[in-house]
């Protein structure tokens, strides 16, 4: 059976990111985030991206050419996004690794020390993902900014702030949940 359906293509036309305090509990299916989770404001249009790096060792033996077990050790999950709200308080705080708070601005001016050696701040992410009545949620309720892309203030474009996050197991479950919704997209010949 043809089960192909170019309504199951995917065409971001929106793409939100939230952060709360670490392990805040997810929104129930596609509502909208209570007042803990804060927007880090506007991406790129090339979105976000999501990766999986799945770690493995085999296990040799004499007599074999082929390894007698493979052993799964571990599988990293990382989003990258590019922010283009540079002094956005909740993107400056996750880039330059301090408490939001540090950013908070007595008289419209705030200045902050940069951390000599990191520190493990976490948070719980939302990467939502929009296509008409299409969407896609990710929940990530115990991260961390592990990468972090070059600054570059620039006359020519917005001073865009990149970042990869890792994302670790919550208190109360994986590290992520991806949540799917259909719109109208009828997907029932799929499990027919």
């Amino acid at each position: 059976m043809d089960t192909r359906n170019a309504d199951l293509t995917f065409g971001a036309t929106d793409y939100l990111v939230y952060v709360a305090p670490l392990n805040t509990a997810s929104p129930s299916a596609f509502a909208d985030p209570s007042a803990a989770w804060q927007c880090m404001g506007w991406v790129t249009t090339s979105g976000g991206t999501f990766k999986i790096a799945d770690e493995k060792k085999d296990i040799q033996a004499a007599g074999s050419l082929e390894p007698i077990r493979t052993l799964m050790t571990r599988s990293t999950k990382t989003m990258q996004a590019t922010f283009q709200e540079a002094i956005n308080p909740l993107v400056r705080a996750l880039y330059d690794n301090v408490p939001v708070a540090t950013l908070e601005p007595t008289a419209g001016v705030v200045s902050y020390e940069l951390p000599d050696k990191p520190d493990d701040l976490r948070y719980a992410f939302i990467f939502d993902t929009v296509d008409g009545d299409k969407r896609n949620r990710f929940y990530m309720p115990n991260g961390m900014v592990t990468e972090r892309g070059d600054e570059q203030p620039q006359t020519e474009d917005v001073w865009a702030v990149q970042m990869t996050f890792t994302f670790y197991k919550g208190a109360a479950g994986s590290a992520v949940k991806r949540t799917i919704g259909y719109g109208a997209v009828d997907v029932t010949d799929f499990f027919s």
